[in-house]
């Protein structure tokens, strides 16, 4: 199992948010769930560095594991969003662990 994986499920088990670097920025998520699509996995994540316009407006965004690199586990915690619901966010999607 790689270290990001079990890093990434601790922060779910333990709503502790992770530094994680994608695309070339470095992001601070709280990740909410993790999931399989086609025998890749995912997480589904709140950025917590994006700009919301209002709370309201935030939500969820999937980020592939083997896109995530320099995963750092935080010792800050998180409260998941109000309208959290853990499930596959598509039908055809596993879902594999989740807050």
């Amino acid at each position: 199992m790689s270290d990001t994986r079990l890093k990434l499920m601790e922060a779910i088990a333990r709503r502790r948010t992770v530094t994680a670097q994608y695309n070339g920025n470095v992001m601070e998520l709280a990740p909410h769930q993790m999931f399989e699509r086609r025998g890749d996995l995912f997480i589904s994540a709140l950025n917590l560095n994006k700009n919301w316009r209002s709370p309201d407006e935030r939500k969820l965004g999937h980020f592939k594991l083997d896109g995530l690199g320099a995963t750092e586990l935080k010792e800050d915690t998180f409260d998941p969003l109000p309208s959290f619901e853990p499930a596959a966010p598509h039908e055809e999607d596993t879902l594999l662990l989740a807050i």
